[in-house]
C-alpha cells in the first residue's frame, strides 16, 4: 500500500499537481477485484430431431471464471477537480464449447468467449478501460469507458464479462432532486469479445452502422414516494426516441405497493427515414405487410408493472403493449444487449412488433424465517399478437432464479446463483436454458 501511495505521488509530481491537491485522489480511491465462475448451457429444443451437424448448431455448453479490477480514485483539490477510473477484464476458458463447423460436434461456441480463426474459443481474452473524469461543484464529466445504466442505453451484464462502450457523458446534481445525465457514445465492445464495434439496431443490413448515439434526460424525485423521469436517445441515422417514467412507492396498512410506468415513442432518423438510405442497410427489423421484414422506425411500447411486498413476499403483474411497424429499436451490435424494459427476461425481451404481453412474478426472501441471504424468484410471461406474414403469433418464457449470499465468514459476500428458463415461440427457436454462477468481489482499496 505504501508504495503504491509512493508511486501515486511521484505520478502526481510528474504531472505537475502538488501534494495537497493530490490528496484527495489518493484517499478517496477505491479498488475491488471481482471474480465470477459461469456455466453456461443453451439447449436449442427444435434441432433435437436434426442430423448431423444441424442437431448441434444451436446447443451451447460453456464454462469459465472472470475476472474484473475496478479502479476507482478520487478527485484532486480545488474548485476543479480531476481523476482516473480504470477497468480490468480477463476471462479465462474452462470449458470451450468444441468447434463451429466441425463434423461431429455436439455443441457450439461462441456464448461466452470470442472465437479463433477455426472457430474453437480462444483459451482466454482480456480488455483495459481507462475513463478521465472532471468534477466541478455538483457536475461530473466522464470521457473513455463508460457502463451507463439508464432508459435509453444499459450496458449488458449477462455473462462472463459485461459489455462496456466508449465515449462521454455528463452527471449534473446541481438542482436538489434532480439528476442530469447527457453524453455521446461512439463504440461498444461486447460481453464476448475484445472488438470495438460502431454502433447499431437489430435489422441493420450491409453492416451499416453508426459512430453517433446522443442521449440526455434527468430523474426529478418529486417527493420521497415518486420519481418522474424523462430521456432522449438518438442514434444517428436510424432511430430517435423519447422515454417518460413513473416510479410510486405506496405504504400501505399492510405492506407496500409500487408502481413502474414507463413508455417508449421511437421513430426514424437520418437515412432509416428515406427510400434510399434503408435501401443502403439502414434498416430496422418489424413487420411491414407481405414478407417485408426490414423498414422504417416506427414503435410505441408501454408497459406497467406493479409489485405487492409484505414480509418477504413479492407478488408482481404487468402489461407491454408494442405498437407500430418495427419492432422496439434500442443500441444491439448483436452480440448481447439489453433493453429498459419489465420484460427483458433471460431469453427473450417480448419487443416485437404488435406484441403483447402480461407477466406475474413471485420472490422470496427467506431472511424472513431465519436464512438470510437465500431468495428465489419465478416468473411468467405470455405475448401475443406479434405481426407476421402468417399471422399473428406467440410466444411464453418461464423464468426461476435461486440463490444465496454467505453472511458471514472468511468469504461473506460470495454468492451462488441458479438462472433456469425456457422459451416456447412462434417467432424464434424454442430454448431451455440454465445458467450456474458463482460470484466473489474482494476489497483492494
Amino acid at each position: 500500500m505504501r508504495k503504491t501511495s509512493l508511486a501515486l505521488a511521484v505520478a502526481a509530481s510528474t504531472l505537475g499537481l502538488s501534494q495537497v491537491a493530490f490528496a484527495d485522489f489518493i484517499g478517496d480511491s477505491k479498488a475491488s477485484l471481482s471474480m465470477r465462475n459461469f456455466y453456461f448451457d443453451n439447449d436449442n429444443r427444435e434441432s433435437q430431431n436434426d442430423i448431423g451437424n444441424a442437431a448441434y448448431t444451436g446447443q451451447q455448453r460453456e464454462w469459465g471464471q472472470g475476472f474484473q479490477l475496478n479502479y476507482t480514485s478520487g478527485f484532486t483539490e480545488g474548485t476543479v477537480g480531476f481523476g482516473v477510473d480504470a477497468l480490468g477484464m480477463l476471462g479465462v476458458r474452462l470449458d470451450g464449447g468444441g468447434r463451429s463447423g466441425k463434423a461431429g460436434i455436439d455443441r457450439t461456441p461462441g456464448a461466452l468467449f470470442p472465437l479463433e480463426s477455426d472457430g474453437s474459443a480462444v483459451d482466454e481474452f482480456s480488455q483495459l478501460g481507462l475513463t478521465a473524469k472532471v468534477r466541478i461543484s455538483k457536475t461530473e464529466g466522464r470521457l473513455g469507458t463508460l457502463q451507463p445504466k439508464l432508459p435509453v442505453v444499459t450496458f449488458n451484464d449477462g455473462r462472463l464479462l459485461p459489455q462496456t462502450f466508449e465515449g462521454g457523458m455528463i452527471t449534473s446534481k446541481e438542482i436538489d432532486n434532480l439528476t442530469i445525465n447527457a453524453g455521446q457514445l461512439e463504440h461498444a465492445v461486447g460481453r464476448a469479445s475484445t472488438d470495438s464495434q460502431s454502433l447499431a439496431i437489430a435489422g441493420n443490413n450491409n453492416g451499416q452502422r453508426s459512430n453517433k448515439f446522443y442521449f440526455a434526460g434527468g430523474d426529478y424525485q418529486v417527493n420521497k414516494d415518486l420519481l418522474a423521469q424523462y430521456y432522449y436517445g438518438n442514434l444517428d441515422d436510424f432511430y430517435k426516441q423519447h422515454f417518460v417514467g413513473l416510479v410510486h412507492n405506496l405504504a400501505l396498512p399492510a405492506g407496500s405497493l409500487k408502481s413502474d410506468i414507463r413508455y417508449f415513442y421511437s421513430d426514424s432518423d437520418g437515412k432509416n427515414g428515406s427510400a434510399a438510405g434503408r435501401a443502403e442497410g439502414y434498416t430496422s427489423t418489424g413487420y411491414y405487410g407481405g414478407n417485408v421484414t426490414r423498414g422504417e422506425v416506427d414503435n410505441r411500447t408501454f408497459s406497467a408493472f406493479f409489485t405487492y411486498s409484505l414480509d418477504g413476499h413479492a407478488l408482481s403483474g404487468g402489461y407491454q403493449k408494442v405498437s407500430g411497424d418495427s419492432n422496439m429499436p434500442f443500441l444491439n451490435q448483436g452480440d448481447g444487449a439489453s433493453v429498459y424494459l419489465v420484460t427483458d427476461r433471460q431469453i427473450t425481451n417480448f419487443t416485437r412488433a404488435g406484441e403483447r404481453t402480461w407477466l406475474a412474478q413471485y420472490a422470496y426472501d427467506f431472511a424472513n424465517v431465519g436464512v438470510p441471504g437465500l431468495t428465489a424468484n419465478v416468473a411468467y410471461l405470455k405475448g401475443d399478437q406479434i405481426k407476421s406474414a402468417r399471422g399473428d403469433l406467440k410466444e411464453w418464457e418461464r423464468d426461476i432464479t435461486l440463490s444465496y449470499v454467505l453472511q458471514d465468514g472468511a468469504l461473506k459476500g460470495m454468492g451462488f446463483a441458479w438462472r433456469n428458463a425456457s422459451l416456447r415461440s412462434e417467432a424464434a427457436s424454442d430454448i431451455d436454458q440454465n445458467r450456474l454462477i458463482v460470484s466473489y468481489t474482494l476489497p483492494l482499496l
